[in-house]
């Protein structure tokens, strides 16, 4: 059983690896409050240009309209007074305070919902999102199916040979793997470093 808090705000964070549903399950979980008559507004990074600059999309081309902005500050001036639920998908790309700003925003009694990898290419905690884990009052953890032999897969295997932590891209570059064919398609020494 789930309780549901009353006349309170909260934090829910949906993690996991690319390919998990991450979006998806936030746009669902968005368009519920907007169906139940609830005020959202949902943002994004907007360096996350895979798809629409003006809609959260899922790999599988779920859309709902979004507002992308360069940073929490930004994201903060486009916020409505008069908000109940705000979504944030990638949250791990926001630096700055975004987990005191959301912690501030359930505490002031809104739902606040957050989406991101839990873990970046190296199979390493990814920006606030360990913060988030700690603050949350609900945490969904979402697997992948792993590309190479069909178990349940928790990293997101880096395709391209990029050492910046930070590189946007969709299925092109990236794999969902689990924990035996993330750990033999790098080396040991380096994950950055390919084997396959």
């Amino acid at each position: 059983m789930i309780l549901q808090p009353r006349d309170v705000g909260w934090i829910e964070v949906i993690c996991g690896p690319m390919f998990s549903g991450k979006t998806e399950e936030l746009i669902r979980r968005l368009k519920r409050a907007s169906y139940a008559r609830q005020n959202v507004q949902i943002f994004k990074p907007d360096i996350d240009d895979r798809y629409e600059a003006d809609s959260l999309v899922s790999h599988s081309q779920v859309m709902l309209p979004s507002v992308a902005v360069a940073s929490l500050e930004e994201l903060r001036r486009a916020l409505s007074p008069q908000v109940e639920v705000i979504g944030i998908d990638e949250v791990q790309f926001f630096t700055g305070p975004v987990v005191e700003f959301c912690e501030e925003m359930a505490d002031s009694g809104r739902r606040v919902v957050v989406a991101g990898l839990d873990q970046d290419y190296k199979g390493e905690p990814f920006g606030s999102m360990p913060r988030f884990l700690s603050v949350a009052e609900y945490i969904t953890k979402l697997m992948a199916i792993c590309v190479r032999c069909g178990n349940p897969a928790h990293r997101s295997y880096r395709l391209a040979e990029d050492p910046q932590q930070v590189l946007v891209g969709t299925a092109d570059q990236y794999e969902a793997r689990c924990r035996r064919c993330f750990r033999t398609g790098y080396s040991s020494s380096n994950p950055s470093s390919h084997t396959t």
